[in-house]
């Protein structure tokens, strides 16, 4: 990928740097237009036979913008850390398995529970 002819960058996860990487992964996605997808997950339907074309061309693009988002995930790790995600269904589900990984599983929730309290707020 380029833009104005500028190869993008993106980081490399390592063992230290899990807030700055994705603080900068967030930023990342953000200008792909792909991180709501990732904050707020793709949910594909069961059956999508009952859908008109509208909502059928809305879930191709959903899902299509969830792809690039986990395949921008997956450019940003080595392939030990690669292998702990490569089962992911979603880049939502890529997503919280690293926080999880780096972060632990309590931080995840105080995250989380932050994160509410402040859209609640506003």
């Amino acid at each position: 990928m380029a833009n104005n002819g500028v190869p993008l960058q993106v980081p490399l996860l390592t063992k230290s740097n899990y807030d700055n990487w994705s603080l900068r992964m967030m930023a990342i996605l953000g200008a792909h237009d792909v991180w709501e997808i990732v904050e707020k997950c793709f949910n594909e339907p069961e059956n999508d036979g009952g859908l008109s074309q509208t909502q059928k061309d809305g879930l191709r693009d959903a899902k299509k913008r969830d792809k690039k988002a986990l395949c921008l995930i997956y450019q940003g790790l080595d392939e030990d850390t690669f292998e702990k995600v490569a089962g992911a269904k979603t880049s939502k589900e890529a997503w919280e398995k690293l926080q999880t990984s780096y972060k632990g599983a309590e931080q995840v929730k105080k995250v989380r529970l932050q994160t509410l309290r402040g859209e609640f707020e506003t």
